[in-house]
Formats: structure tokens, sequence, C-alpha cells
């Protein structure tokens, strides 16, 4: 087996935050009707007032921090111009975002996350650190499909979905007749040694596409399926772009490759060939949710909000780095040279969190046999 893989990770300080409380009286004393409105006050008015406070929006130009994985720069330009509102945008790969996470849990960082690992996301809704219970205006927006995605405690939305992975060959190495039409193909001893795809410890939409078939295979059959490519020199590079690197240099001659990577090389001229199975591709969906103790509520849900009008998709279509995907609001058109019929399919978010763990360190284990 001849299988490459680099690790990353991100290693990350605690900031403590010292916050200082201030209180005043006044010196007169109330008259009887004031202290019967003060006795008659009760504790749930000052709660709601607490809350009215939080969510009231404050003046332009308030930073909050976004972190995203390794797309779309251009969100922060288009947000601060529609809304006066700054970003602090901290990019990195999925396994660079969620170790920071995972690092500043006690204290976090960051006001939203916005990243293609829902299954990540949704472990963290379990974990107690997302807001819950809010609804978006824009969320009215959703496509049926989208809001099947929603979780019940309403802790993140979807705001796209694209193919984690689509079947890509080199023109120059391969014919039209000898590439792999499906996915079951990639296990053909034809493929031997001519295959890569990406890491899904660490290309954040790699988990969600091998999570998909170890959930319609069963464990053991995702472990067979993915091991059967492996056995057969199946290469694993750390991200997509690497995979892509890989394909036209001519590294390996098929590949499992994230959309807007393999439109990207179509675009640019490359000898490369893209192909959507019949059974549709495993998908990846983009969401956006909000860190439950954070001090910008009200920016951060106008961020949330902001992210799941139609508008703004379309313009991430029109503009964005990552601009080949299925947009979660209606009304927006996708990239005319997209397959129109693309099939996405998802993995449960569920199901997938739950075995993200045991999925990931099956994978490391391989590199090491």
């Amino acid at each position: 087996m001849k299988l490459w893989k680099t690790k990353s990770a991100a290693t990350l300080g605690l900031l403590l935050l010292t916050f200082t409380t201030a209180c005043g009286s006044g010196a007169s004393q109330p008259t009887a009707q004031a202290s019967t409105d003060a006795a008659a006050t009760p504790a749930a008015t000052t709660s709601t007032e607490t809350k009215a406070t939080a969510d009231a929006k404050p003046a332009a130009g308030e930073e909050i921090t976004v972190y995203l994985n390794d797309f779309d720069a251009v969100i922060g330009d288009m947000f601060e111009k529609k809304t006066g509102y700054k970003l602090n945008v901290v990019v990195g790969n999925g396994a660079e975002i969620m170790s920071r996470v995972e690092a500043e849990k006690g204290n976090p960082q960051w006001d939203v996350l916005w990243i293609d690992s829902m299954p990540s996301v949704y472990g963290l809704d379990q974990k107690g650190q997302l807001l819950q219970d809010w609804t978006p205006e824009n969320a009215g927006n959703l496509k049926e499909s989208f809001e099947a995605q929603v979780p019940d405690d309403k802790s993140y939305y979807p705001t796209g979905a694209h193919a984690a992975g689509v079947l890509v060959y080199n023109t120059n190495e391969l014919s039209e007749a000898d590439a792999p039409k499906s996915w079951e193909d990639l296990t053909k001893d034809t493929y031997k040694d001519l295959i890569g795809t990406a890491d899904p410890a660490i290309a954040a939409p790699a988990y969600p596409f091998v999570s998909w078939f170890f959930e319609n295979k069963g464990m053991e059959g995702g472990q067979d399926y993915f091991g059967t490519m492996m056995k057969n020199g199946m290469r694993v590079y750390p991200k997509n772009p690497q995979v892509a690197q890989a394909l036209t240099a001519g590294e390996v001659d098929v590949a499992m490759l994230q959309e807007t990577n393999a439109y990207s090389l179509v675009n640019a001229g490359e000898p490369i060939e893209i192909i959507w199975p019949e059974e549709g591709a495993p998908g990846s969906v983009r969401v956006a949710a909000i860190q439950k103790d954070t001090k910008h509520a009200a920016v951060a849900k106008e961020f949330v909000n902001f992210l799941l009008d139609p508008e703004v998709q379309q313009q991430l279509i029109n503009e964005g780095d990552e601009s080949y995907f299925e947009p979660s609001a209606e009304g927006v058109e996708t990239k005319e040279d997209r397959e129109q019929d693309a099939k996405l399919n998802i993995a449960d978010a569920a199901w997938a969190s739950e075995h993200e763990a045991e999925i990931k360190q099956w994978f490391a284990d391989q590199a090491i046999q």
C-alpha cells in the first residue's frame, strides 16, 4: 500500500479575560409609589430586559470573529458593505478550525463558526457550545431539502451544500472508455496505484464524503470499501488542492475531488474530465452556528441571517472563492457549467457525528500499517 499523509494541528493559548462590573445607587429615598412599583417588578422582567439589551443592534463598526475553513475571503467586505459591521475572519482547514474550537472551549474566541463540517458542528451542539432556539428571518427562504438539515434545537443553519467528492480523471492518461463511471469502479484492480483522495481527518469536506459511504455500507462495509482502495495503492493527501495538483502532475490518474477544485481545473484548461456518478455524489453541507456565550449576539445573528439571504448566496456563486455549490435559499442560480442534475447524498449529521472519531482513527491507523 502506498499512502501519503500529512498531519496538522493547531496549538493555541487560552486568553484570560477579566470582567469588571460597576453598580451605582441613587441618594434620594424612593416614594411609596416607587417602592410599590419596584416590589411589583418580577425577576423575569429583569431577565427580559437583559436579553433585549444583548440582542439590541449596536452601532455600526462592531466586529465579530468568524472561524471558517479556507473559502470565501470576499465575505468580510460583503458583510461590512451591507451592514456596517466588521468581521475578523480566522481561516484554516477543517482540522485546524476544530482544533482551535476545542482548545478554546473554556474561553471561546469565536462568535460564529461557518464551516463544511456539519457532523462536527452537530457534535459541538451536543456538548452545549452553540446558541439554540433562534430562527433567522431569512430561514423562511430555505429549500425544503435544507430545512431538513436544521436541527430541532435550531443551533445551526445550512448556507449551501457541495459535492465533497466527484469522480475526476486525467484525459491524457485515461480514455473515456477506461475511466471509472461509479464509486464501485474505484475498487477494481484497473486503478491500482492510480487513485488520490483527501484526508478526512484534515480536509473539512473529506469527512462528510467518507461518512456517507460508512453510513450506507455499515462500518465494516466502509472499511472494506476504502481498505480495498488503500491496498491497491490509493494515495491520501492532506487537502483537496493537493489532490488536484497530484492529478495534473501525473502522480494519480483518478481522484475523488471536491467539486470547486474539480471545476477550477477544467476552467484553467487542464486535461481533466468530471463525472457525476448516476448514484450521486456524497455532499458536504456548509453550516453557520453561533457560540452560545458570545458577547456580540446581535451582530452574530445579523451575520447568520445575512448568509441565508438569497442575494448574498447569489453573490457568493457569482464572485466567491467556493462558487460551485447548491444554494440553500430558494431562487438562487447555480453556475451554468455545474451539472444541472447534480445529486448530492448527505450523511445523517447525528450518525456521522457519533462515528466521527472512530472513522477518522481508522483512516489514521491505515497510514502507519
